[in-house]
C-alpha cells in the first residue's frame, strides 16, 4: 500500500509539473492569480515527484538487505536522534522568530504591496500561535 502511495505521488508530481509548464508556454499575458498558478504547480510537483522518488529509491535499495533496513529503522527511532531533531528544530524555529519578525518590518519599510506584508504578518502570527498551542498542551501533560 505505501509503495502504491508513492508511485501515486510520483505520477501527481509529473502531472502537476506538466501542467504548470503547458499553462506558461499556453498562456497568453496572462492576469491575476493565473501568472502565478504556473509556478505553483511546478513547485508542488517538482516536490511530490522528489519525494516519492525519493521514497522509491529507498525502498529498492534496501529491498535486499532486511539488517541494514532494520538498523536503519532503529537508527531514526532511536531517543538520542529524536532528542537531537527536536532540538535542533526549537533552535531554528528561535532563529526564524526574529529573522521573519525583521523580513516583515523590512518588508514594510520598502513599501511591498499591503497584501503580500499582511499575509507574512498572518502566516507569522499563525506560527506563534500554534508554538502557543503546545507549549500549553506540553506543559500541561509533564
Amino acid at each position: 500500500m505505501k509503495n502504491k502511495a508513492n508511485y501515486l505521488l510520483i505520477l501527481l508530481g509529473v502531472i502537476l509539473a506538466a501542467l504548470g509548464l503547458t499553462l506558461i508556454k499556453t498562456t497568453v499575458n496572462p492576469q491575476g492569480m493565473l501568472r502565478a498558478l504556473p509556478y505553483v504547480c511546478i513547485g508542488l510537483g517538482s516536490g511530490l515527484f522528489g519525494h516519492g522518488m525519493g521514497e522509491v529509491l529507498c525502498d529498492r535499495a534496501l529491498r535486499g538487505s532486511p539488517e541494514i533496513k532494520r538498523a536503519l529503522e532503529i537508527e531514526q527511532q532511536d531517543e538520542r536522534n529524536i532528542a537531537i531533531a527536536d532540538r535542533a528544530k526549537g533552535r531554528a524555529f528561535d532563529q526564524m522568530t526574529f529573522i521573519f519578525g525583521a523580513l516583515m518590518v523590512s518588508f514594510a519599510l520598502m513599501g511591498v504591496e499591503l497584501a503580500a506584508v499582511l499575509l507574512l504578518v498572518f502566516a507569522y502570527l499563525l506560527v506563534q500561535g500554534f508554538a502557543l498551542y503546545y507549549r500549553f498542551k506540553f506543559e500541561r501533560e509533564m
